[in-house]
């Protein structure tokens, strides 16, 4: 945790080196003022450790032994309980990543928060749906591991694509039009850059509670698709051994 900490403080004053300097150049850079560039630099940052872009499921290696034979035998869904314990993970990093990181760049850069509760209340809301459907995401790209031999490369090519396209390099709102189209029709702005909108205040009202339906519509997506994945896997899957 100190290691993704400093780690998180470290690229979080390089981000915010460039970025800040965007804005003073150009005062209509995406929208962004210095108080709400820095916000969305360091959430972006806080909530890099409850985000499932690099997190490695268990399941990748059950599948690769075969011992996600025994799992379908439990009296419990596979998805959910990986999703569960995952969440409590990702939920004990907002305290010694999240929350100091942030704290660094109010003391430092300054940052432009919402002041009133309402921004809070439905941003805690999307920060759970944004975990879940990160973490979601990640777990249908593993069980393409039932087909392949090696997710290795599925894997990293997620990350690659998901890190950029949610918004973490750059915010999506400074995308040219036919790519942030296209980010959008993918769920990986619902993982980073929803939250860090609606808890910014930088998405209210009835834009902010769409934000959060968008994700809510990519988690119920991400549900069925790894409940096929695992159906179809249960039917592929072959364990050899005494």
């Amino acid at each position: 945790m100190a290691a993704g900490l400093i780690t998180n403080v470290v690229f979080g004053f390089v981000r915010a080196a460039v970025l800040m300097a965007a804005v003073e150049v150009n005062p209509t850079f995406g929208g962004y003022s210095e108080g709400t560039i820095g916000a969305y630099i360091w959430l972006s940052q806080g909530l890099l450790g409850a985000i499932a872009f690099w997190h490695l499921p268990d399941i990748v290696g059950r599948i690769r032994t075969g011992d996600i034979a025994i799992d379908f035998l439990r009296p419990i869904d596979i998805q959910f309980a990986h999703t569960a314990e995952y969440l409590g993970r990702a939920t004990c990093t907002l305290i010694p990543r999240g929350l100091p990181s942030i704290a660094v760049g109010a003391l430092t850069f300054g940052l432009a928060f919402p002041n009133t509760p309402g921004p809070y209340v439905l941003g805690a809301i999307s920060l759970l749906l944004a975990m879940a459907v990160s973490f979601l995401s990640m777990f249908a790209v593993c069980l393409t591991g039932f087909w392949l031999i090696e997710t290795r490369g599925m894997r990293a090519l997620h990350m690659i694509l998901g890190t950029f396209l949610a918004g973490l390099f750059a915010p999506v709102h400074l995308f040219p039009d036919w790519l942030r189209m296209l980010a959008y029709a993918t769920p990986f702005p619902s993982m980073l850059q929803s939250p860090i909108d609606v808890l910014s205040g930088r998405t209210t009202g009835l834009d902010a509670v769409q934000n959060v339906a968008v994700q809510c519509f990519w988690l119920i997506a991400l549900v069925v698709l790894g409940q096929l994945m695992l159906r179809a896997g249960r039917r592929k899957l072959e364990v050899q051994g005494g």
